[in-house]
């Protein structure tokens, strides 16, 4: 190779060149914590293993050759049936709140670590069979929510929001039980890391501050090194760790609103330490707007609801800190830390929707004594979601549609031409209402050129997002044996912002049928 796997992840240069097995790195970060944090032992060997689908975007990022991932050898490392060399395949422990309760220890029940690559990033098999930490569980996860969380972590890159990445899909007919008879499957799933919040809530609960130290440590030298030599807060690295988790979370989540994600289980063992999406289980694009949805069947509370995924995530984070007070050693500096979430959120979810209609950050509102963003957030974005909300308009639908409307009016090449808005008056009953949203909408959109707006439309504005809907037809073409919808519909997700003609009707309305779909916390 032209230089080390380390140096060229680093570099960017994900491209220059591949390799035809995993360089694991020996010992991990996780490993040169010490016992205390895992248990060692291979996957439990998966029956019959077969491809399903794999992510070429995500081996080019892992500089994984082609021949290697179509190959026996690859099949077999990633079902769980053979260990490769150099890998030491462990389960980590952590605890954590669940759904809003202290649920005390949990830990990898059903994802086994296989190791970090030389370039560092981590390699996990989910399904993998039962660990220390599956409680009462099989360790299996079955294939319809492989196939969802396989995806969508491919769909969540594309979108450009933090996510795990998946690499590869694997199927098996050996038997798997859920509320029916169900089949299993392994997806391999990488990332920087894998660390939790409930990592940290462990070793504080069990006051074992010398790994909570540990930890600390190793993931703000790794991940975080800034934290060590910033002057806010004091300079106290631990609350400079705990503020830029708290930044990256924030944005995390005006992401996850700005594109109507609902995760479904906003558990703490559940939020990464890095901001990454993490966890795909019971999650949900919104079809119709409704700020209250609750995608995940197993949430009788509505604790998780769509509106209340940017509290829940702050009540995380105090979770966060109170697990990191002991090595902050000031409660003061420790809510600081936290209040850096009430500034970042707001900023980043109004810049996030001020793009989806086109209007850059610095663009003047015609405002006087508001900040432009702030003052086009409350006469554009917070009127056209209450009417969204009403009409029960469908989220993605009507940002496609607003940024065609868009893009015609630059096509047309003329400083006042007109957007057509009738493709928006279709969808919506009030439309009046829509009138007088859009009119004052116009009289914004005037203070930027149309072809600025459009582009940044285009970019934010994705035509296509994993629902529910398409995940069951994925679903039932693979359960019938037939699996290329899945590497279709991978194709597409990763490109969302594109047209796709010959799958148009992916972006369409949902039947029907689609409300009638539970999503548990079961698979």
């Amino acid at each position: 190779m032209s230089k080390p796997l380390a140096q060229t992840f680093a570099s960017g240069d994900v491209a220059a060149q591949s390799c035809d097995t995993p360089v694991w790195r020996q010992p991990g970060r996780l490993e040169a914590l010490g016992s205390a944090f895992f248990t060692y032992l291979p996957p439990t060997p998966l029956a019959q293993p077969h491809w399903i689908a794999t992510s070429a975007g995500t081996a080019q990022w892992m500089q994984l050759s082609d021949a290697w991932l179509a190959g026996d050898e690859a099949l077999q490392v990633l079902a769980g049936n053979a260990v490769a060399a150099g890998s030491r395949p462990l389960a980590s422990v952590y605890s954590g709140h669940q759904f809003g309760v202290w649920a005390g220890q949990l830990g990898d029940g059903r994802a086994i670590l296989l190791g970090e690559t030389a370039s560092g990033i981590e390699v996990q098999l989910k399904g993998a069979g039962r660990t220390p930490y599956s409680r009462m569980g099989d360790g299996r996860a079955v294939l319809r929510s492989s196939i969802r969380e396989f995806l969508c972590s491919e769909a969540m890159h594309a979108l450009g929001i933090p996510s795990t990445r998946a690499l590869a899909l694997i199927g098996s007919p050996q038997p798997v039980q859920r509320e029916t008879m169900e089949t299993a499957a392994v997806v391999t799933r990488v990332a920087a890391s894998f660390i939790r919040f409930g990592h940290f809530e462990h070793f504080a609960a069990r006051d074992m501050q010398a790994e909570l130290k540990a930890l600390a440590d190793m993931v703000i030298d790794e991940h975080y090194p800034e934290c060590r030599s910033a002057e806010t807060l004091a300079g106290n690295a631990y609350a400079n760790f705990l503020q830029a988790v708290s930044e990256r979370t924030a944005r995390l989540l005006a992401q996850w609103q700005a594109v109507g994600f609902c995760h479904g289980v906003m558990n703490t063992d559940n939020m990464s330490i890095l901001g990454l999406t993490i966890d795909y289980g019971p999650f949900q694009f919104l079809d119709a707007f409704d700020p209250g949805h609750i995608c995940n069947h197993s949430d009788s509370q509505g604790r998780y609801a769509f509106n209340r995924q940017p509290q829940i995530a702050y009540w995380n984070l105090f979770c966060l800190g109170q697990a990191l007070l002991p090595l902050i050693a000031d409660e003061e500096l420790t809510l600081a830390a936290l209040e850096s979430y009430k500034q970042v959120f707001p900023a980043a979810y109004a810049a996030q929707m001020l793009r989806k209609l086109g209007l850059p950050e610095d663009a003047p509102d015609g405002t006087s004594g508001t900040p432009p963003t702030e003052g086009r957030f409350a006469l554009l974005v917070n009127p056209l979601l209450q009417l969204l909300a009403d009409n029960r308009v469908d989220y993605t639908i009507f940002f496609t549609r607003l940024t065609e409307a868009v893009q015609q009016m630059q096509d047309g090449g003329q400083p006042d031409f007109e957007p057509n808005f009738e493709p928006l008056r279709d969808i919506i009953l009030d439309r009046a209402g829509f009138d007088a949203w859009a009119l004052i909408y116009s009289e914004h959109l005037a203070y930027t050129s149309p072809a600025l707006a459009a582009d940044l439309m285009q970019k934010s504005n994705p035509r296509f997002v994993l629902r529910n809907h398409l995940g069951e037809a994925v679903i039932r073409a693979a359960q019938a044996d037939d699996f290329a919808p899945v590497q279709q519909m991978l194709a597409v997700l990763q490109t969302p912002f594109d047209a796709h003609p010959a799958h148009a009707a992916w972006a369409g309305f949902p039947p029907d049928w689609a409300s009638t779909i539970e999503i548990s916390c079961s698979s």
